[in-house]
């Protein structure tokens, strides 16, 4: 410590103040420097291992937005979290509007969606067919009767991306999907305004594309 303290004193980074050191003018502008490189160090280590799953066009935001991303990850002692972030999430949203809502994802989900349908909240789903068809073979009576809802409109798409995106109310999600398996490795979730706008985007293109499915009558 000693060393230190003399080696900043050295530098005119520090100086004595009575019984204690204080910070020059010069050692503020050092300190807060490393501040910043201190953030930027501990983004690169959130991200790092996500990277890899995330859209290109997040690689294109400037460091600052990327400092206002909450990633959540799986790990294997909490395989869920991810999923587990999304639901609090959609629990406190009044819209909902979900581009490849993967049925890893929004199974587990279910029973909150359902509720807020049943609440009146908008939901649209642009899914795959395969995701789709899980539901309503899985959960028919339920699926039947939100499909009968004004409210709640499911798309199908047969190209869509590797990941997912959710817009809720101000927050944005991005799943991070095993490709195959469809698992969730993590969630990335932010209220920043230039993601907001670029997934707002891809999720208009595909609408733009996708196929309504209509409600079956129901058998009774």
């Amino acid at each position: 410590m000693r060393r230190t303290l003399d080696e900043f004193d050295d530098r005119l980074w520090i100086r004595k103040d009575e019984y204690q050191y204080v910070a020059t003018r010069l050692g503020e502008a050092i300190a807060s420097g490393m501040e910043d490189l201190i953030e930027r160090v501990e983004t690169e280590r959130t991200l790092r291992h996500v990277w890899h799953w995330l859209p290109d066009a997040i690689g294109e935001f400037p460091f600052e937005t990327w400092s206002e991303l909450t990633v959540t990850v799986a790990e294997p002692d909490a395989p869920y979290r991810p999923v587990g972030r999304f639901e609090s999430l959609l629990r406190e949203t009044t819209t909902v509007r979900s581009l490849r809502p993967e049925v890893a994802l929004m199974d587990p989900c279910f029973d909150v969606l359902h509720r807020l349908i049943d609440e009146g909240v908008d939901v649209t789903l642009i899914d795959r067919p395969e995701c789709h068809a899980y539901f309503i073979s899985t959960y028919p009576d339920r699926s039947s009767a939100m499909m009968q809802r004004d409210n709640f409109t499911v798309l199908e798409h047969d190209d869509l991306p590797p990941y997912g995106i959710g817009l809720l109310d101000e927050r944005v999600t991005i799943s991070c999907y095993e490709q195959d398996s469809g698992t969730v490795h993590a969630l990335i979730d932010t209220d920043a305004p230039a993601v907001r706008e670029w997934a707002a985007s891809a999720y208009e293109t595909y609408r733009s594309d996708a196929r309504r499915v209509e409600p079956q009558p129901s058998v009774g």
